[in-house]
C-alpha cells in the first residue's frame, strides 16, 4: 500500500475563474447550479457522479469518487469571469440556447447575479467577433497586472479560499513558439513591450500564476504550454494543464481508434467533417483559428495508433480534419467520420459515424471536473503539469520531450491510480492477479 498523501482539506469556497462567459462557461455554470439544487443530474461528471474500483476485486470496494478524494463541495462553489460582452450569465445562457428558457428561469437570480468583468481582447488573436467590453491597458503587462487586481478583488468579494482558472473563450490564431516564450525574462520583458507573440490566453495564464490560481486551457492555443509560463507555475508551484477540452468528434476517436489498433486492424484513411454555428464556429471560419485547432485534432490519431510501430497498418493513413461554420445548427454540432479500414488479407471495409451533439453539453461536466480536481492538485501541492488529467484534454500537456498518452482507456488508468496514490491505495493494473493473492 502506498503512503497517503498530505492534503489540505477543502475548506471555504473555491472560486472558479472562465475567461469567457459564452456556451461552455453558461452551461456549466448553470449546470452546476442546477445540480446543487437538486433541478437536474451533473451527468458526465467522473467528480460528481464517478466510482473508483479500489483493492481486489473480491473485496468490492467502489466508492463515489468524491467520497474518496476530498473534493470541494457543489455547495461552496462561486462562479465568474471575463467576457467581451457585458451581458449577465442568465442572459448569455438564453442568447448562447444549450439550456431551456424555462431551465434557466428556476435560477435566474443566482445567474443573473453573475456579471462579467472586462475582458482583455484583442481582434488579432480572434479575428471573427469583437466586443464593447474590453480593457483598454497602454501595454500587455498592465492588462495582465489589471487581471491581476480583477482576481484580487473577485477573491475578497466572494470570501473565496481558493481560486481555480479555465479558460473557456475561443480559440484563439496559430502562434508558433518563438523566443519571447523562451523564458520568463523574455516574457515578462515581452509584455512590457507589447510583443505580438504573447496573446490573451497568454496573459490569462501569467495573471492566474503570479496571483497564485492555478490555470487550465480548454482550447488549442498556445498559452500555458510555453516554457515562459512552465517556468513561472515551478517558481509559483502552481498546477497547471492543457489543452483543448476533449469533446464531440475527437472523443469518438479516442474511444474508436484504440478499439480498431487492439484488434490490430489497418486504417487507410479517416475522414472527419464538422458542422456547427456557435460563437467557436463564427471564430474557427478564420483560417489562422481553424489553422490551431486542426493541430489540435489531427495530433491524436498518431499517437493512439503508433504508426512507425505498425507501419503496414497505419503509416500510409491520410487523416483530413474539417470544421465549416453553420450558423442554423447553433451548439447543436454534428460530425461525420468516414473510416476506411482493413482486415484480414487486406480485405477492405468501411466504418461511418454520425455523431449529433451538444458541444457545450459535453463540456460542461469537463469543465467542472477539471476545476475540482485541479483544486485538489493545488491543495495535494502537486505543482506543474498535471498530464494525470490527460484523459480531459484533446491535446493533452506532458513534460519536454514526452508523448502524450491519447488513448482514453490508459487514460483513464492513469487518473485513477493518480487518485489512489494520493489516497494511499494499492495502484490497479488489471492483470487478474489479485483473484489469486490473499
Amino acid at each position: 500500500m502506498n503512503t497517503k498523501q498530505n492534503i489540505q482539506k477543502p475548506e471555504g469556497k473555491l472560486g472558479i475563474l472562465t475567461p469567457g462567459i459564452g456556451a461552455v462557461s453558461t452551461t456549466f455554470i448553470a449546470g452546476s447550479i442546477s445540480a446543487r439544487k437538486g433541478l437536474g443530474q451533473p451527468i458526465g461528471s467522473i467528480a460528481e457522479m464517478g466510482k473508483i474500483r479500489l483493492g481486489k476485486r473480491t473485496e468490492n470496494r467502489n466508492p463515489m469518487v468524491k467520497d474518496f478524494v476530498p473534493l470541494a463541495s457543489l455547495n461552496d462553489l462561486v462562479f465568474g469571469g471575463w467576457d467581451i460582452t457585458d451581458a449577465n450569465v442568465y442572459e448569455a445562457a438564453v442568447n448562447a440556447g444549450v439550456l431551456d428558457k424555462d431551465e434557466l428561469f428556476e435560477i435566474k437570480e443566482e445567474l443573473s447575479a453573475i456579471k462579467p468583468m472586462k475582458a482583455v481582447f484583442d481582434t488579432k488573436y480572434v479575428k471573427n467577433i469583437n466586443g464593447e467590453h474590453v480593457k483598454q491597458e497602454e501595454t500587455k503587462m498592465d492588462s495582465a497586472k489589471a487581471l491581476m487586481a480583477d482576481i484580487a478583488e473577485f477573491k475578497t468579494t466572494n470570501d473565496c479560499s481558493r481560486l481555480v482558472m479555465i479558460w473557456c473563450a475561443s480559440t484563439e490564431t496559430y502562434i508558433q513558439e518563438s523566443d519571447v516564450h523562451a523564458s520568463l525574462e523574455n516574457f515578462e520583458k515581452g509584455l512590457y513591450e507589447n510583443d505580438p507573440a504573447i496573446s490573451p490566453s497568454m496573459i490569462y495564464a501569467y495573471a492566474a500564476l503570479r496571483s497564485g490560481v492555478p490555470f487550465i486551457n480548454g482550447a488549442p492555443n498556445l498559452s500555458c504550454d510555453i516554457p515562459a509560463i512552465l517556468e513561472l507555475a515551478a517558481e509559483t508551484s502552481m498546477p497547471i494543464a492543457g489543452k483543448d477540452f476533449k469533446t464531440g468528434q475527437t472523443l469518438m476517436k479516442t474511444i474508436l481508434g484504440p478499439g480498431l489498433k487492439s484488434r490490430l486492424l489497418g486504417i487507410d484513411g479517416w475522414f472527419s467533417t464538422n458542422i456547427l454555428g456557435n460563437r467557436d464556429g463564427e471564430v474557427l471560419d478564420d483560417a489562422e483559428s481553424f489553422k490551431t485547432k486542426e493541430v489540435s485534432k489531427l495530433s491524436v490519431l498518431e499517437s493512439i495508433l503508433e504508426p512507425n510501430e505498425y507501419p503496414d497498418l497505419y503509416k500510409d493513413m491520410y487523416h483530413k480534419v474539417r470544421i465549416n461554420y453553420y450558423p442554423p445548427k447553433g451548439d447543436d454540432k454534428e460530425s461525420w467520420d468516414n473510416i476506411d479500414i482493413f482486415g484480414w488479407l487486406g480485405k477492405k471495409m468501411q466504418i461511418k459515424v454520425n455523431f449529433l451533439c451538444k458541444d457545450s453539453i459535453l463540456a460542461a461536466p469537463v469543465v467542472l471536473d477539471l476545476a475540482l480536481f485541479m483544486d485538489l492538485a493545488q491543495r495535494a501541492e502537486m505543482k506543474g503539469i498535471q498530464e494525470w488529467l490527460s484523459f480531459y484534454f484533446k491535446s493533452p500537456q506532458t513534460l519536454e520531450g514526452l508523448e502524450p498518452i491519447h488513448d482514453v482507456f490508459l487514460q483513464k488508468v492513469k487518473f485513477e491510480n493518480t487518485l489512489r496514490h494520493l489516497m494511499g491505495e494499492t495502484l490497479i493494473n488489471h492483470l487478474g492477479l489479485d483473484y489469486y493473492e490473499e
